[in-house]
């Protein structure tokens, strides 16, 4: 258990069940607007889930079980003799909202699965199984907070990138939830947070969690991230990831590989943060991971302002992979694991 200390970094809650529906904080609105959307449906959550109002890889597994609860809900009330048909469409919905977090379909699998169990009405199993998958990701990431926090040495700064915190998780966070903890221990005295352009996760979402918890902290553009690490003040880099194959390799927000290969260069320590719910055993290297891409007015405009040039032309990818050989340390709630592998993955998810 945390400390109060620790504690006091931790006051956001993005995803909440509440009055029999589920509600989301509209990640598309931060940093300026703090909206709340109330949703009734597993369709409407799909969509939340497509349009980014809900992002990070457990935090779309946790809507999604909640999601599945609603689904269940209107299926049985509708269909009482095929409310498992019925139900399984809607899963399929939620399943395909977004391709590369391996987290959406673990949740629905373990919903699916306690489906087998149940006979008569389903919502109460299924709403006590979404809400343990959520609170069981809020523990599991102040466990690696702990763990991760312990690998730190005491510096001038962090860097991270993305959005790994609480808007991304059941709470708390899973890289940002390292961070957390080791600014509690006095580990280091600023984090550097990247942009991570083009939906700048970073300097919408991060810098605002970072604001509100009051931890120190700096922009960064992406591009000036060597150049950072060439100063000699970080010691180390980390990072949440959205589907880990089954021999270490990660995929993790565009921008991700860069970071890993300029901190391999600059002997910085490249430390991955992630539930063992990312781990995907049946992906067997990152060739073998979905990459989903975006509309590419993410990178031909900011906003409703477009920047490009007439007639340009883009490519968004929504992540990338960075190879296992340049993983120093994997952090999960089982355990930290130095140099991922197949075998010690294995080994992991055998435990």
């Amino acid at each position: 258990m945390l400390n109060n200390v620790k504690n006091q970094h931790d006051s956001i809650r993005a995803v909440e069940w509440k009055n029999d529906h589920l509600i989301l904080l509209d990640q598309r609105k931060l940093p300026h607007n703090e909206q709340y959307i109330e949703l009734y449906s597993a369709e409407d959550v799909a969509e939340a889930i497509r349009n980014m109002v809900v992002r990070g890889a457990p935090a779309i597994g946790i809507a999604a079980a909640y999601a599945l609860v609603l689904a269940a809900r209107k299926s049985y009330k509708q269909y009482p003799n095929d409310w498992r048909n019925r139900l399984e469409i809607e899963k399929d919905i939620l399943a395909n909202a977004r391709p590369t977090a391996v987290s959406l379909k673990w949740a629905l699998k373990r919903m699916c699965d306690a489906l087998l169990r149940i006979d008569g009405d389903p919502i109460a199993t299924l709403l006590e199984l979404a809400k343990t998958i959520h609170s069981r990701d809020i523990a599991a990431n102040y466990q690696m907070g702990q763990l991760g926090a312990q690998l730190i040495d005491s510096a001038h700064g962090l860097i991270t990138h993305g959005n790994t915190g609480s808007l991304a998780t059941g709470g708390y966070g899973t890289a940002l939830g390292v961070i957390r903890s080791a600014y509690a221990d006095g580990k280091f005295e600023r984090i550097y947070v990247g942009e991570t352009r083009p939906w700048w996760q970073g300097s919408r979402l991060t810098a605002w969690e970072l604001g509100k918890d009051h931890i120190p902290y700096k922009l960064v553009p992406d591009s000036a991230m060597a150049a950072l690490m060439g100063t000699k003040r970080i010691a180390a880099v980390i990072v949440g990831a959205d589907r880990i194959a089954a021999n270490g390799d990660v995929a993790n927000k565009i921008g991700t590989y860069s970071l890993a290969v300029n901190a391999r260069y600059h002997g910085i320590k490249f430390i991955v943060v992630a539930p063992t719910s990312t781990i995907d055993l049946a992906t067997l290297t990152g060739n073998d991971i979905p990459i989903e891409e975006r509309s590419i007015d993410e990178v031909l405009q900011v906003g409703n302002q477009r920047i490009a040039a007439p007639g340009a032309d883009a490519w968004n990818p929504s992540f990338d992979v960075t190879p296992a050989e340049l993983i120093d340390v994997l952090v999960t709630e089982k355990g930290v694991i130095y140099h991922p592998s197949t075998e010690k993955l294995a080994q992991l998810m055998q435990a």
